[in-house]
């Protein structure tokens, strides 16, 4: 009996238009901030603590999965993880240097594999299968780095006294109320609420077309090989980051500690500042794309009428 499979693009189906620098760009800054303003929220949630395991909001999931399930994954990823360390670790005098690589590269990962999960952004399951393949991706390579600086020597370990051993059943933990508060609780069900409802009304309003379900965003553009490659690659950078920023002490650290300084007001800074960002790239996207299409209407208008003005007459073969 045959077996079909869907095809992973349908051969008549109209190719997506490709995005301008400037598309690309509003994309960029547009997950930057949102997220940026998720990790402020984050910054004021409670943390609870059970003896040595902590029950707490590591990031707003559902804010970068909606992000990269609208809109193009890879421009979507790249900019959600470094609204974090602009808008909360800059701002807030809390920048741990070349350590901020790692998490920039493990959440670019897993954000852009979660993107290209989503073929189509209201089919629920799908969105679900992107927020807990973001949070596993991340905190996976979370977990595997910091096992590794254990059991290079290069950090102490975090376990229960007398009981070496429970190193990993801390990390096992701590991945497990990870994946569940930020992949389920944070990530998974606002994002299904969300993607539907904002699918096809937000991004006409930046000048894109909605994300077409006949023309899925392939995860390996130039081979599964190759992006296995490029992940392990990225992977071990971002571990080379670790264990430099636990070697070399205070390398690119800027830590002046505003928020002890000056409490959790200091928090509506980094807000403002995403804010404004925001507000100004729209602003100046859409005026961009406006003056394009207003300059091709006349182009068009001017050819139509060169045409009208032709001498009548000859014979057009």
């Amino acid at each position: 009996m045959p077996t079909s499979t869907p095809p992973s693009r349908t051969p008549d189906a109209p190719r997506p238009p490709e995005l301008s620098s400037g598309q690309k760009l509003m994309v960029f800054v547009l997950s930057m901030t949102l997220f940026g303003l998720a990790n402020i929220v984050t910054e004021v949630l409670p943390e609870i603590s059970i003896g040595p395991v902590e029950l707490s909001v590591s990031y707003l999931a559902f804010v970068p999965v909606v992000m990269v399930a609208l809109f193009n994954p890879l421009h979507a990823a790249l900019g959600a993880p470094l609204g974090e360390i602009v808008f909360v670790d800059l701002l807030m005098g809390d920048f741990s240097g070349i350590g901020e690589l790692e998490g920039y590269l493990q959440m670019f990962l897993g954000l852009y594999i979660g993107g290209c999960l989503v073929r189509d952004p209201r089919r629920r399951p799908q969105l679900l299968l992107a927020a807990l393949a973001t949070v596993t991706v991340d905190k996976m390579l979370s977990a595997v780095v910091d096992i590794g600086k254990v059991w290079v020597g290069v950090a102490d370990a975090e376990y229960v006294e007398g009981l070496p051993q429970s190193v990993l059943l801390l990390e096992g933990i701590g991945f497990g109320t990870d994946l569940f508060i930020s992949g389920v609780l944070f990530g998974a069900l606002p994002a299904m609420a969300l993607a539907p409802r904002l699918y096809g009304k937000i991004e006409p309003l930046l000048g894109l077309a909605p994300r077409d379900p006949r023309n899925p965003v392939p995860l390996a553009q130039r081979g599964t090989a190759a992006f296995a490659l490029l992940a392990i690659v990225l992977s071990f950078v971002s571990m080379i980051a670790a264990f430099t920023s636990e070697i070399v002490d205070n390398f690119g650290v800027w830590e002046p500690g505003f928020i002890d300084q000056y409490g959790q007001r200091f928090l509506w800074i980094g807000v403002s500042a995403a804010l404004i960002v925001l507000v100004v790239s729209v602003a100046a996207t859409r005026f961009v794309l406006r003056s394009r299409r207003e300059r091709s209407a006349q182009e068009a208008g001017a050819g139509a009428e060169a045409s009208q003005d032709a001498p009548a007459g000859r014979d057009p073969r």
